[in-house]
This record gives structure tokens, sequence and C-alpha cells, in this order.
């Protein structure tokens, strides 16, 4: 591993050269030039897991909430929020900072254009004991949504550290039922797509019993491995559970199936929550008089306690 003094010159030498290098950022006060090694934080999703769950690596979460002026989350989703966060990892200190960014004007966004927008305007990376959570609050809709035939993405992540969450998609669905509110949306899609940071479904914390749906072909068919065993879809089988594989939007992926172009090298979407189901799923909660959120089952409980969590 290259020492610290040969980064700081291989980094000038850059500089002078007029390279980049996304991973590594040097602070611009010349009196304290500091290097900003993100790489731990551009890993696939789920290879955090056990630094989110345990105290062994990190004892403090910091995550920052980015969102486009106007878009930003309901103070009472991120209490939920922070609950959950609290509930379920050995994490005593979360400290949450928020920073507004204008619009990048776009009508719906891609997940390159995702990846771009967090490479500019993220600022919270691992340091020290403290492990970096982003997520993006978008005043835009993701890419092939289609609000007419019911396919709408709430949110996704696709990074070890990273989400975003399609608040004006959100904020649209909510609108439409008399008893859903925003917070409601929002905090089941923070909660679903944050467990599959904490490794769900077989994702990063292995299972303690198998719970893991399958993956569907185009004909609705379990897609079967060349040893002739069901691909795993990264979700859970049992009925009502948050991390359920209803919840996915479109055909269910498993780790390592790129949704992107091949071009977006290690970057994949494990997960893009479909808006009408989880809508479907609320509803059907407060009809039978459940106010809370959806929250995880038994199985996914055992497999976050296997993995260092509560």
């Amino acid at each position: 591993m290259k020492n610290s003094f040969l980064v700081l010159l291989s980094m000038v030498f850059c500089l002078i050269q007029g390279c980049s290098d996304n991973s590594l950022d040097v602070t611009n006060d010349p009196s304290e030039p500091k290097v900003v090694d993100k790489t731990a934080n551009l890993q696939s999703t789920g290879d955090s897991a056990n630094d989110i769950l345990s105290n062994s690596s990190f004892s403090k979460l910091k995550v920052e909430i980015a969102y486009v002026e106007g878009f930003g989350p309901t103070q009472e989703a991120i209490d939920g929020f922070i609950s959950y966060l609290k509930e379920r990892t050995f994490k005593e200190e979360i400290e949450v900072e928020y920073a507004s960014l204008s619009s990048p004007d776009e009508e719906s966004l891609t997940l390159e254009e995702i990846i771009e927008l967090e490479n500019q305007n993220r600022t919270v990376y691992n340091d020290g004991n403290t492990l970096g959570i982003y997520i993006y609050f978008s005043d835009a809709p993701a890419e092939g949504d289609d609000l007419d035939e019911g396919l709408v993405t709430l949110g996704a992540v696709y990074r070890n550290t990273s989400m975003i969450i399609h608040e004006a998609t959100v904020r649209r669905l909510a609108d439409q039922s008399f008893f859903i509110s925003d917070a409601d949306v929002e905090l089941t899609t923070l909660n679903h797509e944050f467990g599959h940071l904490f490794g769900l479904v077989n994702l990063g914390s292995d299972m303690v019993n198998d719970h893991e749906d399958v993956k569907l072909d185009e004909n609705g068919e379990p897609e079967i491995d060349r040893n002739g065993n069901p691909v795993g879809n990264n979700h859970c089988s049992v009925e009502g559970c948050l991390m359920r594989a209803e919840l996915q939007f479109g055909r269910p992926t498993s780790k390592g199936n790129l949704l992107v172009p091949e071009h977006i090298l290690d970057q994949e979407v494990t997960c893009r929550l479909n808006g009408n189901t989880v809508m479907h799923l609320l509803e059907s909660k407060y009809a039978k008089g459940i106010i809370a959120a959806p929250e995880l089952d038994n199985q996914c409980l055992l497999d976050l306690a296997n993995n260092g969590g509560r």
C-alpha cells in the first residue's frame, strides 16, 4: 500500500498533468491539504452491510441528505428513518447533514445522471470512525416511468452508501390518497432501500434461513442458473415484509446483473421501488387499522443480527 507521502506526490503530479480521479479529492485549503479517498464509498450495494450494522470499524453514521430546493423530505420521515437505523444497528451516534441543491432541470433522470450528480455534490464520505451515507431527493422522476401504466419508481440504491429518492414522484402518488401522507411513502421507501444497504436479502448479510424470493423471466417463470437452481432476486419471500419482492419495480434483479449500459462500470441498480405496490401495501395496512410503516419480518431480522446488527 502506498504511504501518505507517495499519495500526496502522485496527487501533485496529477494536478500538474491535468488528470482527474473521481475516487480522490484534495481540499482547496492550501494551509491544510487533505486527500479525500472516496474508494470505500464507491463499492457495490451491500458491501458495507457489516460496517453499517456493527461498530467493528465505524461507531458513527453521518447521513448527507442532499435535496433539490423545495423537494426536501418531511421531518416526520427523517425522524422515523433515524429510529429505524438505531433499532437495527449498534450506531448510537447518527448525524444528519442537509444540503440544498439547485435543480438539474431534467425531465427525468438516468442512472448515469444520478451518479454524475453525486460526483458533483456529495461531500460526506467515510472519515476515521465515521461512515458516510448519501441520499439524494430529486425533483425529477426516473427515466422510463409511466404513471398512466402504473410504473413509477420511488427510489433506488446503486452503491454501498448511496441511494436516490424520487421525491417528486413520492408526492404525486401520496396526493392520490386520502389516507397516505408524503411522510408515509418517504419512510417506507427510505427503510426498504436502506434494507439493501443492510445487505438484505442475501446481498451482503448471509441468510440464516432461506427466505430469498426468486428472479422471474419475461414469461413470469423462475430463472434457473447453470446448476439447475432458481436465481434469487435479493428480496424477501415472506408475506408483508418490508423487503418483499413484490415492492420491486419491473423485473426483479440479482446482484451482478446490470440494468444500465455496460460502460457504467461497477454500478448496478439492485432495486427500483414500485410506487403503486407501495401505495397498495400502505393502504391495506390502513384499512386494517395499522398505522405504522411496514416492518422487517423475523427472517430478515435474524440475518441482520447474524451480521452484527441488533
